[in-house]
């Protein structure tokens, strides 16, 4: 069944959310602090291993209800179990919205069109553990009879950033091998990879659904000619494997039946890390750690399908950035998280939130009169505090930020990560409390700089009152990393329900692919 539309600003719960906007707009969180005393507590939420703390936001608790109550007026449970049951939400691609299937642990069956879709899973999960163990214990042979030390991975949007994400992420994890990223259609970028790697020794996994997207079928044919300066014809089945539905055009392409993964109409492309888009991630990081990143989006999922509204991670981040997007006005929220090992992590969110609810039209294809999907960007923390942050600090936008960070270090460097962690926090409370005229003056006088005060003093003051939320995960694990990516997934869910939109169609990426064709038609 289709998802209901409903208009969120004709809810009772959104005029509801404009008075209270105006009583509560111009609050400073100094005083929601100072007129309870337990707030850090009371606006906390724990689940396994994650801590969300969102008392640092401009909000009160009857913010929350009212926001709740809108979730509750459009419906979002109906649309949750709606999405988990494989409807077809995705209306105007005729498609269900199944990548929860790709990790579920629960062995209650999945239909699509009537037919249960958990042993094609089951079966390319097998197939992923296989190749990987083979690549991995070095039974996989190039055609000179030496293993495999490098994986090149061929794709571009999702077939790209997810697992190149994860595959950065879990460097910790990492095996023997040397993974590689090819995306853009630059013949500069393409080139460079190929400087690095040996055709005797290096797997190539080409990832297309219709194996015609033009950025990799390019760069797979560059890679192709590269390869046959060296190697023959049939030797292609030794070293490329396919991700892709075109078994007629993979099959002219050289590549062996037996290495094709498949995909599915019912996962979209910024969601398909799950699948066999992320073989990649396997290869590098082994199919047990694999496995350990579906099983612990999986744990989120559980999660997010069975915990109240008030109490469920994903739902009050994504109410959160709605009260601040249709009432403040945000358009931007900052991503940072306190690891290096996350600095795709941004790059791929842009992916997945912005191409999701970067929508004019609602579900009743009319246009909306209200705001809908929000810009995101960031960086890692510490970098970004000595770049960015004086704006987020000082300037006279309003930006929310999610702060990301891990109680535990990987390398158990404590004195590196107990700084880290200091800052992580510091900059979360010079954010929501800043620092007062009579403070700075204080400061100037006690360090002997009296004669500054008058000049200096308005530079140093900050208002404070500045959003954010703490996401503080005990330790970055392939884990943690899936309950961390299905967390987004989620919000961004829950948001396009909210502002009825279809959150799982692209459009608007097609047109510029329609013009270039054009042109290049043109010039040919």
């Amino acid at each position: 069944m289709a998802l209901q539309n409903i208009n969120p600003t004709t809810t009772n719960s959104w005029k509801k959310l404009i008075a209270h906007f105006d009583t509560i707009k111009t609050s400073h969180l100094k005083d929601f602090f100072k007129n309870d005393r337990h707030r850090a507590k009371n606006f906390t939420i724990g689940f396994d291993d994650f801590t969300l703390d969102f008392s640092k936001n401009r909000i009160s608790q009857e913010t929350i209800d009212l926001l709740v109550e809108l979730a509750n007026e459009v419906d979002l449970q109906d649309a949750i179990q709606k999405t988990f049951s494989g409807d077809q939400i995705n209306k105007t691609e005729k498609r269900a919205v199944l990548h929860t299937a790709l990790r579920t642990t629960s062995p209650v069956p999945i239909t699509v069109d009537g037919i249960n879709i958990k042993p094609e899973i089951e079966n390319t999960l097998q197939q992923i553990e296989h190749i990987t163990d083979a690549v991995v214990s070095g039974k996989w042979k190039g055609y000179t009879g030496k293993e495999i030390t490098d994986i090149v991975n061929i794709g571009i949007g999702g077939s790209d950033l997810g697992p190149q994400m994860v595959v950065e992420a879990l460097q910790f994890y990492k095996n023997r091998l040397t993974t590689h990223f090819v995306s853009n259609i630059d013949g500069d970028h393409v080139s460079e990879v190929l400087k690095k790697i040996d055709p005797e020794t290096t797997l190539f996994v080409i990832v297309s659904k219709t194996f015609t997207t033009q950025e990799t079928l390019t760069n797979a044919n560059t890679i192709k000619e590269w390869f046959l300066k060296s190697a023959s014809k049939n030797d292609i089945s030794k070293h490329f494997v396919a991700v892709s539905t075109n078994l007629e055009a993979i099959t002219e392409f050289g590549i062996d039946k037996k290495n094709v993964f498949t995909m599915w109409n019912w996962v979209g492309g910024r969601f398909s890390l799950w699948s066999a888009v992320g073989l990649s991630i396997s290869l590098s990081v082994g199919y047990k750690n694999f496995k350990a990143l579906l099983e612990g989006a999986s744990e989120m999922d559980t999660h997010f399908k069975e915990t109240v509204f008030n109490q469920n991670i994903p739902v009050i981040l994504a109410l959160i950035s709605i009260w601040y997007n249709n009432f403040f006005g945000c358009e931007t929220e900052a991503i940072l998280p306190y690891s290096q090992y996350l600095h795709k992590l941004t790059p791929y969110l842009q992916q997945a939130i912005m191409e999701s609810n970067g929508k004019n039209v609602d579900r009743n294809g009319e246009e909306v009169n209200y705001q809908t999907g929000t810009i995101v960007w960031g960086s890692t923390g510490t970098n970004m505090q000595h770049a960015f942050m004086q704006l987020v600090h000082q300037g006279t936008k309003l930006i929310p930020s999610d702060f990301i960070g891990f109680e535990e270090s990987l390398y158990g460097l404590t004195d590196h990560h107990k700084k880290l962690m200091a800052n992580y926090y510091a900059q979360m409370e010079a954010l929501a409390f800043g620092k007062t005229k009579e403070e700075v003056h204080l400061d100037l006088k006690f360090n002997d700089r009296k004669e500054d005060i008058a000049t200096l003093l308005p530079f140093k003051v900050f208002q404070g009152n500045r959003p954010s939320n703490a996401i503080t995960i005990k330790k970055l694990s392939p884990n943690s990393l899936g309950k961390l990516i299905a967390m987004y997934e989620h919000k961004l869910f829950v948001q396009g329900i909210i502002w009825n939109i279809y959150s799982f169609d692209q459009f608007g990426v097609e047109l510029g692919k329609e013009l270039a064709h054009k042109h290049l038609s043109k010039k040919n």
